[in-house]
């Protein structure tokens, strides 16, 4: 796909994650982030028939403690990944749909503790590349 035709996007977007039951989540479009993040807390492995899984929480919106989703998916990898103030942790890593500018493809996505953060959801270089063009000066394109 040429870049002419690639759709843009603005530094934050609205984003849908279906498979994990999240049908608005403010994300952070970070191009310096290899990987997405996503904010998660309780996070629990365990088998399924010999299938890795993880069972974790989420709360979508940014100070709002009482809305929580509760999420399962197999668990495909733990990578030690460096957050942007240099310490490097295990992440559970994840696959999963996201919604975007009526496209619909699937990312991987790592598990992490981000209540503190600005963002609950980071969409990394990774999601991104190929699918969008970035526009640093916008926000919130999607009217979707």
């Amino acid at each position: 796909m040429k870049h002419q035709e690639l759709p843009v996007i603005g530094w934050r977007e609205w984003i849908v994650l279906p498979e994990i039951g999240i049908t608005r989540i403010k994300a952070k479009i970070d191009t310096g982030a290899r990987s997405s993040a996503l904010h998660a807390f309780d996070i629990k492995t365990f088998e399924i028939d010999g299938k890795p899984m993880v069972n974790f929480k989420v709360n979508p919106k940014q100070r709002d403690t009482n809305l929580i989703v509760i999420a399962e998916a197999e668990l495909i990898d733990k990578r030690n990944i460096r957050s942007s103030s240099g310490e490097a942790e295990l992440r559970p890593v994840i696959l999963t749909e996201v919604n975007l500018m009526n496209k619909k493809w699937t990312i991987e996505l790592t598990l992490t503790n981000r209540e503190f953060m600005g963002f609950r959801m980071l969409l990394g270089r990774q999601a991104v590349q190929k699918n969008f063009l970035i526009n640093p000066s916008k926000s919130y394109l999607d009217r979707n």
